[in-house]
């Protein structure tokens, strides 16, 4: 399929996916979804319709899915606009996996405030290991940390508060 992530799971590596978790592959459907249209266009409904078809998809926590690819996808302008002041470089010099990841991440910072910073930021880095280049799970890491801290600030003030009491 043009525009999709290249399979660089090893049989071991697909023999862990079984223990993903529904969201995990939710996630990874998006960051195909969002890479596909980075690289090749599309529309996003064609695009949604296109990753439904894999096999894999049966595996997905669906709603999750078509929130965060539909949301993201429609709000890329504003998502932009949040995560460009982050970054070091402009958004045109990110890879597309790091694009994709980045902007996944930021709207469920946004978007899904019953999901802690720390899962968004771990799970992203994790995406980052399996599909991005050698360091860009650093990059995205660092970006995410910056986003965190002015996307869920009180969020992050009250696990500090917690820690410090215990």
């Amino acid at each position: 399929m043009s525009g999709s992530l290249p399979d660089t799971n090893s049989p071991t590596e697909k023999k862990a996916e079984k223990y993903k978790s529904r969201r995990r592959v939710a996630r990874e459907f998006v960051l195909q979804g969002i890479y596909q249209w980075r690289t090749a266009g599309g529309t996003t409904n064609f695009i949604e319709q296109q990753l439904r078809e894999s096999e894999e998809f049966r595996h997905v926590d669906e709603k999750h899915f078509t929130h965060v690819l539909q949301g993201a996808l429609q709000q890329v302008d504003e998502l932009e606009k949040i995560i460009r002041p982050c970054l070091d470089r402009s958004l045109d010099e990110l890879s597309p996996v790091e694009f994709a990841i980045l902007l996944l991440s930021t709207f469920e910072l946004i978007h899904h405030p019953e999901i802690p910073y720390r899962a968004i930021l771990n799970e992203a880095i994790e995406l980052a290991r399996t599909y991005g280049g050698s360091d860009g799970h650093k990059y995205v890491n660092g970006v995410l940390d910056k986003l965190a801290a002015q996307l869920r600030s009180i969020e992050i003030q009250m696990q500090k508060a917690t820690k410090n009491r215990v």
